[in-house]
């Protein structure tokens, strides 16, 4: 059997037979060299082994020729004031060696001087504590070491390291907070082992650490706690706004982190209490998944403006329930008292909004380029998958005449559907269902919808046509109406208040699907099952942890302000409190592991086929398709970084079969983390490397690019609303041409498209919500930007890092090209914004770039 490859201290009684005495191993590739064993004292605590260093040193040093280590211990922490670093108070420090006592066949602990006592300051929030220890011989290298902090805080603890000299060093990457007398066990970087490599000496704590993680199913957490469990979504409503429990077999969803509230007596269903306290507005989630104060004072302050501007709004005599009254009046949200920054889509060319070749363009290169599918010849001509006898006839009111008609005699519909030129966004069936318990709430509306697009000749896409459909409602007839861009003057109006309509669809299947689903919710169960079933130490725990920075603690405030009832989703979004409904809906009928990876996510929408002739094995059905060509060649450079990664440590598939705790991480995604979905075929298999390259790439590439592509820019897109609004509030006005809407159409048209579009508080809202998710903290952390610690213990895998390095500085060059490309008409071209979203590094505020995880 191939043995994998790993770390050199994977085999320390292979390394201690070719040294003259037994080491422990360092950072570089020196060693610690300490002399054989001499007399020690040894004693019994809670049924372990702990050897003490005798106090008389002299006579220890001629009892034996060779002579004990002395390791100084550096502890870099980060206080949280003056008062959690007085002087008198210490930490803690225990090693912990890495193999057994031969003797007895228990765990080696060293305790004896293991006060770390602040040495000085490095500023006003970093201290440094040290320590000294005397290694007596044959201890072997350090496997970890336990912290206790004995302050009255907590404390960060950045990272810790053993030093016998500058040059050889056991370096302990912390970054975790440890609570008040709270013990914490650490790694070291060196310590990365498959299950069935574990030293002896780590077996034992290796499960321990993983049991306290997973906790008990008990109680409420507290702050502090570093406890990972699952639960529904039951947060989201209050005894005032009840809202269905997502969740479960009414209505599937993705688990989140259980917080263990109590349950809310006045609900008829299992649904967690809000905070009490006023004061503890955040949901709870483990200590160390929280974010760093530097990205809470970031996120804060921006908050804090947008507050401040939503104020500004209150003027006197001013409405903000009302529509604007011009769209001038839309301007001064960026010249006035509200001073927004300036979309780009408004600063290169205030009116592309109104272009059809923009709409068109947006879809394969703006803010949801992952919707748009190609019309296949069996879904010709289009009909609905409905129960007719609930929701009308099934039949499209979209005909072959029209099509050709808008296509002017190019070729026929048949045609352009066997040479595939035509593609749709559809939110027909998955909206109609909705659309008469949203037409009973105030001031929205609803529809399904269809939009037809055609490939021209230049590579662009051209709307054709639009269909909105109302069902039976209110003893009224199944209404649809198809509308075109071409036209007399009365059609063109139409075509414009319809187009509003389809992207009011399209913000909403954004916001609630492509941006929170697929990335954010979807993702919380694989942090989840990570911490609970791969131990810290574990090759693929070290590879994933990265990316899943600050996302726990951003679902939580969504839950708290975006998403729950009442908050800014259901406010300013076209489906109102149906929006997390619809957004299970979507889940139980769409949403499949296999497919989130973007290669199978064209493939499955038709946008490309299979072709090993082709640039990364597909061809595009659209050539000029940015999201897809710059997220190809993305994909391509993850997913080698992980086959050098996963291939290192897996050089053959038993090892993947024998790894208990990978297969019981995988396991618990699909059981329990996505359990509503557990009994599905398309689950992907974890027997090989292979497996687990496509895994793994696949969650990396959700948490980078595809919520890089999807969210950096919001603001830049929607910022400006009439390009992307988010609701239409009133419904088309010939859908009942004896309303006082139609004659107002006639009259002025203008003034009924203010009116459905979103009112000045929910453009507002929207605007200020849109530019805090854009935004990049200071201490963002983006893809490929710095190695982790642990990562550069290893010589193989620091040089597969920088190849991953260089191969991502090398795409931000290709980008740029590309968008300096004339004949690439979907990236460049007067007024048109580049496409430079998976662009991998940027600056912090409203900018783009791919951070390592959906840190916001």
């Amino acid at each position: 059997m191939l043995m994998p490859q790993v770390h050199q201290s994977l085999y320390p009684s292979r390394t201690s037979l070719i040294l003259p005495k037994p080491c422990i191993y360092g950072n570089s590739r020196e060693t610690f060299l300490v002399p054989s064993r001499s007399s020690f004292t040894k004693t019994r605590r809670n049924e372990r082994v702990v050897y003490k260093t005798s106090n008389n040193i002299k006579a220890m040093s001629t009892a034996s020729t060779e002579q004990p280590t002395k390791l100084k211990a550096t502890v870099s922490i980060v206080v949280k004031g003056t008062r959690s670093d007085r002087p008198g108070k210490i930490l803690s420090l225990e090693l912990v060696f890495a193999e057994l006592d031969p003797n007895t066949r228990q765990e080696r602990y060293l305790i004896e001087n293991g006060n770390a006592w602040r040495a000085y300051h490095v500023d006003d929030d970093n201290v440094v504590y040290e320590a000294e220890f005397v290694v007596k011989p044959d201890y072997g290298e350090v496997g970890a070491v336990y912290v206790t902090n004995e302050h009255n805080e907590e404390m960060f603890i950045k990272e810790l390291v053993l030093e016998d000299s500058p040059r050889c060093q056991v370096l302990l990457t912390c970054q975790s907070w440890v609570g008040v007398q709270q013990k914490r066990l650490f790694f070291t970087n060196k310590s990365t082992y498959l299950p069935n490599w574990t030293p002896s000496g780590l077996k034992t704590l290796r499960q321990n650490e993983l049991q306290n993680l997973r906790g008990d199913g008990q109680e409420e957490r507290k702050k502090g706690d570093r406890i990972y469990d699952y639960d529904v979504y039951n947060d989201l409503g209050d005894p005032d706004l009840k809202r269905p429990v997502l969740g479960g077999e009414e209505h599937p969803y993705p688990r989140r982190c259980r917080t263990g509230r109590p349950r809310n007596n006045n609900c008829k269903k299992n649904v967690e209490k809000k905070n009490d306290n006023s004061t503890e507005t955040r949901s709870y989630v483990p200590r160390d998944e929280e974010f760093s104060d530097t990205k809470r004072k970031s996120f804060d302050d921006r908050k804090k403006l947008g507050v401040q501007r939503l104020a500004n709004l209150h003027r006197p005599g001013n409405n903000i329930q009302a529509e604007f009254p011009s769209f001038t009046a839309i301007d001064a949200l960026f010249n006035g008292n509200l001073s927004f920054e300036t979309p780009q889509v408004m600063k290169r060319d205030r009116f592309s909004w109104f272009r059809d070749e923009e709409f068109a363009r947006q879809t394969l290169a703006g803010l949801n380029p992952s919707s748009i599918q190609l019309v296949k010849e069996k879904e010709w001509p289009l009909r609905s998958k409905l129960d007719s006898g609930i929701y009308g006839p099934q039949e499209s009111a979209i005909t072959n005449e029209i099509i050709e008609e808008e296509i002017k005699g190019f070729m026929t519909v048949d045609e352009a559907v066997k040479q595939k030129k035509l593609f749709i966004l559809d939110y027909h069936d998955i909206l109609l269902p909705f659309v008469r318990k949203v037409r009973k709430l105030e001031n929205t509306t609803l529809y399904g919808s269809r939009t037809l697009f055609f490939l021209t000749p230049h590579g662009t896409l051209r709307p054709l046509a639009i269909e909105l459909t109302c069902p039976p409602m209110d003893g009224k007839p199944q209404w649809k109406e198809v509308f075109k861009p071409t036209g007399n003057s009365t059609a063109v109006w139409l075509w414009k208040l319809a187009k509003a309509n389809v992207l009011a669809h399209d913000s909403c299947y954004h916001q609630l699907i492509t941006h929170w689903l697929r990335t954010h919710c979807a993702t919380e169960p694989y942090i989840i099952a990570a911490n609970r079933q791969l131990s810290a130490m574990h090759p693929i725990y070290r590879l994933l942890h990265p990316h899943f920075r600050y996302t726990m603690e951003i679902n939580a405030d969504a839950r708290n302000s975006l998403i729950n009832a009442g908050g800014t989703i259901e406010s300013t979004f076209a489906p109102g409190k149906y929006c997390m409904e619809l957004s299970s809906v979507i889940y139980d009928k769409q949403w499949r592991f296999d497919h989130q990876g973007l290669p199978k996510d064209l493939v499955s929408r038709g946008m490309a086929i299979e072709d090993p002739s082709s640039p990364h094995g597909l061809k595009l059905a659209v050539e000029d398709y940015p999201y897809a060509n710059d997220g190809l060649e993305l994909w391509a450079i993850i997913k080698k970084w992980v086959s050098d990664y996963v291939n290192h440590y897996y050089p053959e598939a038993s090892l993947i079969e024998s790894d208990s705790e990978l297969l019981a991480w995988w396991k618990e995604i699909r059981t329990v983390g996505h359990g509503d979905k557990k009994d599905e075929p398309w689950w992907p298999e974890l027997k090989t490397p292979q497996d687990l390259i496509e895994i793994i790439t696949t969650i990396v590439w959700i948490a980078s690019g595809h919520h890089a592509a999807v969210n950096f820019g919001q603001y830049a897109y929607a910022g400006y609303f009439p390009n992307r609004p988010t609701i239409t509030r009133l419904k088309m006005p010939n859908e009942d041409r004896r309303d006082e809407d139609w004659k107002l159409f006639l009259e002025k048209p203008e003034e009924i498209l203010l009116k459905t579009f979103p009112s000045q508080l929910q453009a507002a809202t929207v605007m200020v919500a849109l530019s805090v998710l854009s935004e990049h903290s200071p201490d963002e952390e983006y893809l490929g930007q710095k190695i982790e610690p642990v990562w550069a213990e290893d010589p193989a895998i620091k040089c597969y890092f920088e190849t991953f390095r260089r191969s991502l500085t090398n795409l931000e060059g290709i980008i740029y090209g590309r968008n300096a490309d004339e004949n690439l008409f979907n990236r460049r071209g007067a007024g048109v914004m580049p496409y430079d979203l998976l662009k991998t590094s940027y600056q912090p505020g409203i900018t783009g770039g791919v951070p390592n995880s959906i840190s916001i």
